[in-house]
């Protein structure tokens, strides 16, 4: 049966790079501003920001970010993929301007979350209309060349925000998403054709706003716990509160006769197991990501430039094998390609265990490729099969799905490993603290950035602060790098015991499965 005379646009290849550049631009600047952290805590320089300042700035884009990315999936499918897109780039640019010229941490943090307004409405959208304009057969490989790219901008944004602040002013690192983004209205505009659910129905207003809420009290309490410990009640409170809202929301959706959302379809294999493979593998990356940022720069010494080069294997391997990812997925089937990248992915955390302070940076650039490889096959057949088991009018449900759940794990495996690498750095160096002066053991007891800074106030005891900090920071990405890799190899349980193989992924499910399930929601 040829499909492609009557289901694929024209253009469609044309327009998934017009596409690529639109993510691009939102990828990127969420890796970019780590870079300039520093810069933005100098006085002189920067904002003289603190730390509980600068975590905001981060964290006011993603608390938006993830507690809007499904509703703007559900209406962009709406009121037109195309128009929401548009929209979502005017306002990321003009929040990119807001925060260029801040001239406070408060400003920059609140021209950050209208940030995070403009990337909800830009990537679950981008994802939607890949699935409108290109026909089943194709829909694999054009999803493994938004999935390389999500990986090249991860990698790339920290060389490009480490480049423009060796010659340019923090502000650089935001100004540059404008051309970017007028560019991209315009090739919107010119190329990108309108689309939407023809039977959008009723509103589901009580669903949208009980999962704003749900996801926004949940991911607040996440960051809060990442950033203050586990043990305090606003964080446990806030992720409760949460939990119980998303619950409701389930409830409601549930017995609901016009749903933003089938809860349903989480019984669908084609649906359900891929949306876990992706939480638990961006639960396990990001949080790897985050305690090997900190490695490479303090343990190791390396600039944040020379750290984002060396984050360049992960970004070829993604490229490299992402967009390849569709076609092995033809020849041996959805679950053993997943399978194998999951493998690949453990195999990858779990060498982290035996990585010290002294360990050849060879060794640690082909850890960063066997992961990266490992994710290019994982992420573009996880994503295929999600939006496959829906059909093309309801994209933007599988599109904002896939993409909030990645988003909330990704937060959850930042602040879960981020706080056990806390806990037992703080454990292993408590002995070597005894005899300093209160304010310096305070800091080299909060983390090894803070052991660095109170180190240049110490003299001739600062080697062996260094030292000890180096060696407990080393020992607590152990403990983190064991846990992710046990997170990611519950994947494979999952891949090996719900997601469909070849002979099942041959048929679409959005024909045999999805579309029954959805009838209430026309």
């Amino acid at each position: 049966m040829e499909l492609h005379n009557n289901t694929g646009h024209p253009r469609r290849w044309a327009i998934l790079g017009v596409l690529v550049i639109s993510l691009l631009v939102v990828v990127l600047d969420n890796t970019i501003l780590n870079v300039a952290l520093r810069t933005l805590a100098d006085p002189a320089h920067g904002l003289g920001a603190s730390q509980g300042q600068l975590e905001w700035a981060i964290n006011s884009y993603t608390l938006v970010f993830a507690g809007l990315l499904f509703t703007f999936g559900v209406l962009g499918d709406r009121v037109g993929r195309k128009r929401f897109l548009m929209v979502g780039l005017a306002l990321f640019g003009l929040a990119s301007l807001l925060s260029a010229y801040s001239q406070s941490p408060g400003q920059l943090i609140a021209a950050r979350a209208l940030m995070g307004v403009g990337g909800a409405a830009i990537m679950p959208v981008t994802l939607s209309i890949i699935s409108n304009v290109f026909d089943p057969r194709e829909r694999g490989r054009a999803i493994g060349v938004w999935a390389g790219a999500v990986g090249l901008a991860v990698a790339v944004g920290p060389i490009l925000g480490g480049a423009l602040l060796e010659h340019f002013w923090w502000g650089s690192v935001f100004l540059i998403n404008v051309p970017v983004v007028i560019a991209g209205v315009v090739l919107v505009a010119v190329m990108v054709p309108e689309s939407r659910d023809p039977r959008p129905g009723r509103v589901d207003v009580l669903g949208v706003l009980l999962s704003v809420v749900g996801l926004v009290a949940l991911s607040y309490g996440i960051i809060d716990g990442g950033e203050h410990g586990f043990d305090r009640p606003l964080a446990w409170g806030s992720i409760l509160v949460g939990l119980a809202v998303l619950a409701w929301f389930v409830q409601h959706e549930r017995s609901s006769d016009h749903p933003s959302l089938d809860v349903r379809l989480f019984k669908v294999p084609h649906f359900a197991a891929p949306v876990a493979i992706v939480g638990l593998v961006f639960f396990a990356a990001m949080g790897s990501m985050f305690f090997g940022s900190f490695y490479l720069q303090l343990v190791r010494g390396y600039s944040p430039l020379q750290t984002g080069l060396l984050f360049l294997p992960f970004a070829g391997a993604q490229l490299i094998f992402a967009p390849r990812s569709a076609a092995m997925v033809r020849r041996y089937g959805g679950r053993a390609v997943a399978t194998v990248g999951l493998g690949l992915t453990a195999v990858s955390l779990a060498a982290f265990v035996f990585i010290g302070a002294s360990t050849p940076i060879w060794i640690v650039l082909l850890v960063f490729l066997i992961q990266g490889a490992g994710m290019a096959n994982i992420m573009p057949p996880a994503t295929e099969s999600i939006m496959s088991a829906l059909p093309r009018e309801k994209a933007g449900v599988g599109s904002a799905v896939s993409n909030t759940v990645r988003q909330v794990a990704g937060a959850l495996g930042v602040a879960i490993l981020g706080s056990v690498l806390s806990a037992v750095y703080r454990s292993d160096i408590g002995d070597a603290l005894t005899g300093l002066p209160a304010q310096a053991h305070d800091a080299a007891n909060e983390s090894i950035s803070g052991a660095y800074a109170a180190a240049a106030q110490l003299g001739p005891a600062a080697p062996a602060l260094i030292s000890a900090a180096n060696d407990a920071f080393v020992t607590a990405m152990h403990w983190a790098a064991a846990l992710s890799a046990v997170i990611a190899a519950l994947g494979i349980i999952v891949v090996l015991r719900w997601m469909p193989g070849r002979e099942e992924t041959s048929v679409a499910p959005a024909a045999q499965v999805a579309e029954p399930e959805l009838a209430g929601t026309a």
